[in-house]
């Protein structure tokens, strides 16, 4: 019996932290059973790390031409699974995900809640608003209500299930559907993707220039292995692509460490990383908003504070 349906994000053979995080807090509804959409074989290549996950029924959803279509057979799969089986679902809460989730809910006649950082038995959800400054509990109407759950808001934990494989039929492609015609994958940093690094070292408009970066912002990252992020300020002032914008209008983390170089604390991107484990700020201004939500605040001169942060690191490795 399968309580809550979770659709599964993939790459390369290998299984998004994302995905964890939603096997992890779907177990709150029950029997967690796991749908992979791809070509033939995806599934029983990710089998027995998705059953270590705690996936007990994995739903095969594959055909030739899966992975050539865009959002479609995705919304296909997991909007025929939970009108038959009347569950929950849970998707990541990505530019992907969230236009999956919406289509999914119109389908089954649900409702859909995004952006949750929790979800409860009772089928509420915690949602944070108004850029983070609150949190409210929300529940959706239907039979299959629908969450998108924020990257970084669970800790993954394994709990071994059968993994049972059981394949789901894919309708072919219907005449609205998109084509994928090319396909260019992102390029590999040396550094951890920024979604689901556990160590972030943002810089912010305080840092001065692209070189800043270069020169104070990526040392310190690379010694501590981190994700590198900036804020809008940054971006806009085109120190730092956009790709790597933390916040609202960017991409949200919840790091177990957070370190901000230069960054005021606007709204936007305190609601991007305000749920990280833990925070630290360097900034000249002591009345700069970051350091209402920091664990650990520094009053000073990044360029000063941050290169002597750097090499003590590495010292002791």
């Amino acid at each position: 019996m399968t309580d809550v349906l979770v659709l599964v994000e993939h790459g390369e053979g290998e299984l998004k932290n994302t995905t964890l995080e939603l096997l992890t807090a779907a177990r709150v509804f029950g029997t967690v059973g796991a749908v992979v959409v791809g070509a033939p074989g995806t599934a029983e290549k990710l089998q027995s790390k998705l059953a270590e996950a705690g996936a007990e029924t994995i739903y095969a959803a594959e055909s030739d031409e899966a992975e050539s279509l865009l959002i479609t057979p995705s919304v296909d799969a997991v909007s025929g699974l939970a009108a038959h089986l009347q569950v929950p679902v849970m998707i990541s809460s990505t530019a992907t995900g969230n236009e999956i989730a919406g289509r999914v809910s119109a389908r089954v006649a649900s409702g859909a809640i995004y952006g949750v950082r929790e979800v409860e038995a009772d089928r509420s959800a915690k949602v944070s608003i108004f850029g983070g400054a609150f949190t409210v509990t929300s529940s959706a109407a239907g039979a299959s209500p629908v969450y998108t759950l924020y990257p970084g808001s669970v800790d993954p934990e394994p709990q071994a299930a059968s993994g049972t494989l059981q394949e789901v039929e894919l309708p072919g492609a219907g005449p609205t559907a998109v084509k994928i015609t090319s396909f260019a994958p992102a390029e590999k940093a040396d550094r951890p993707e920024l979604a689901e690094a556990k160590i972030v070292v943002s810089g912010g408009r305080g840092v001065g220039s692209a070189e800043g970066f270069g020169d104070v912002v990526e040392p310190l990252a690379d010694a501590l292995g981190a994700a590198v992020g900036a804020s809008r300020a940054a971006v806009d002032a085109e120190y730092y692509p956009g790709k790597f914008q933390v916040g609202q209008t960017g991409v949200t983390v919840s790091p177990n460490l957070y370190i901000a170089l230069g960054i005021s604390g606007a709204i936007q991107h305190k609601a991007g990383m305000q749920t990280s484990k833990t925070i630290v700020a360097v900034n000249k201004d002591e009345e700069a908003p970051l350091f209402e939500i920091t664990d650990f605040g520094i009053v000073g001169d990044l360029f000063e504070v941050a290169p002597q942060a750097t090499e003590e690191i590495n010292s002791r490795k």
